[in-house]
């Protein structure tokens, strides 16, 4: 199931972020993907892997080295078939499982735990859109151990939802023209879900080969925080693609899960942001920082300042954890019975996780330095990447308007809008 040899692995040769170069295809798996069995077993690879993931995380980051080792590992692992219905040969885990798993992932390498992020939003749409050969097809490829990438949104169109991205039709083929960026996942992936509209504004994800011609695939990420999730460009440029791989996307246009199991992938990350700050800032206190002069103690753990702060700290985190639990069973009630009401709730709950994760993780990769001293920042020990990474994820989707959606929903009765940032 995917164990890593750390010793093992060359980051000489390791592809690095923020290049303009091309990067080539991964190469497919020689052996089907693990099939997990239950939510138990789930977590339990999660934990392992997390242990193994959390080894070269800041290394990782400080020489901006892609995870190929470990995502190879994780596909191979059978966590990115978890939300494959049991009915297509998945273990179709619950999605409070799956929000579990994420954050587990995400304490140890937070880069790692979101380049899942898309793969496991689109298994959901081919569940809720996809044709019976379709999901026959396409989660079969996930079983076998391929990864999807993602090609949704624009650098330079007006919104997050305006795609200028088009599929014509020619035949029993369809011909894809655009150029994507924010592409989590893809330079790792083998295949790429594009998401283009037609001549009449109608919106499809197409599935495409990674190695398909006419694709091609920069790491041109360059952001402070998760420096190391492939995110970086795709540019699509007269690929040609069987109709069978169109899929509608036709979630948002009924009451699905489709909106809030993407925010609560996204907000498992950010819990998960938070846990490993806070570990870390525990440990660097019992290990390197001093007490401050004033205190009279011996440890910088004696200081009653900074146990009030920790135990601050940590009412939060579990505060955020469990509402994002309270969330996921909240979708995983509207997997069953998606009504309006059903997943207005889904969505409100999913929500209100996504408040506490972010304003937690912001906070906690904060309070490291305060909490462990100056010397915390210096850049043998790359802490800074804790910041850096809730900073930068929890930008995915803006916060103040989850507060209004909430409000409006609590106040006057509105639901929230369906779409994959709500």
């Amino acid at each position: 199931m995917g164990v890593i040899d750390q010793q093992a692995i060359d980051y000489t040769v390791h592809p690095r972020v923020n290049s303009s170069d091309p990067v080539p295809p991964r190469p497919r798996p020689q052996t089907p993907a693990h099939v997990i069995t239950s939510d138990d077993e789930a977590i339990a690879i999660a934990q392992r892997l997390a242990g193994e993931f959390a080894v070269g995380a800041a290394l990782r980051d400080r020489e901006g080295l892609l995870p190929l080792a470990e995502v190879d590992a994780y596909s191979q692992s059978g966590l990115w078939g978890i939300n494959i219905p049991k009915a297509y040969g998945g273990p179709g885990v619950s999605y409070k499982t799956l929000a579990r798993v994420i954050a587990i992932l995400a304490a140890a390498d937070p880069s790692i735990a979101q380049i899942t992020q898309n793969h496991l939003a689109i298994n959901g749409h081919i569940d809720l859109d996809g044709t019976e050969e379709q999901k026959k097809e396409f989660f079969g490829w996930v079983l076998s151990g391929l990864r999807f990438g993602n090609a949704f949104s624009e650098l330079n169109s007006k919104t997050v939802a305006a795609f200028e991205t088009r599929v014509t039709y020619d035949v029993d083929h369809v011909i894809v023209n655009g150029e994507k960026f924010y592409t989590t996942g893809a330079l790792l992936s083998h295949i790429i879900p594009i998401v283009a509209v037609d001549e009449d504004g109608k919106g499809f994800l197409v599935f495409t080969d990674r190695d398909a011609p006419g694709i091609t695939v920069t790491n041109n990420w360059s952001s402070f925080g998760q420096r190391t999730t492939a995110s970086g460009s795709v540019k699509i440029e007269n690929v040609r693609v069987p109709k069978s791989r169109l899929l509608p996307v036709a979630a948002f246009d009924r009451p699905t899960v489709a909106g809030p199991v993407s925010q609560i992938i996204q907000a498992a990350v950010d819990a998960g942001i938070a846990r490993g700050a806070i570990e870390d800032t525990i440990a660097f206190i019992k290990t390197q920082s001093r007490p401050w002069i004033d205190s009279g103690k011996e440890t910088a753990g004696e200081d009653p300042f900074t146990i009030a702060a920790i135990g601050d700290l940590k009412i939060r985190l579990h505060a955020a954890e469990a509402l994002l639990g309270i969330a996921a069973e909240a979708i995983d009630r509207g997997v069953e019975n998606p009504t309006e009401e059903v997943i207005a709730d889904a969505t409100i709950k999913t929500a209100e996780a996504k408040v506490l994760t972010t304003e937690i993780a912001i906070l906690a990769t904060n309070k490291l330095f305060e909490l462990a001293g100056t010397r915390s920042t210096l850049a043998k020990h790359n802490l800074d990447r804790h910041w850096r990474n809730a900073r930068a994820h929890t930008l995915h989707d803006p916060v103040r308007w989850k507060f209004f959606h909430v409000g409006n929903f609590y106040l006057n009765d509105i639901d929230p809008p369906r779409h994959p940032w709500s």
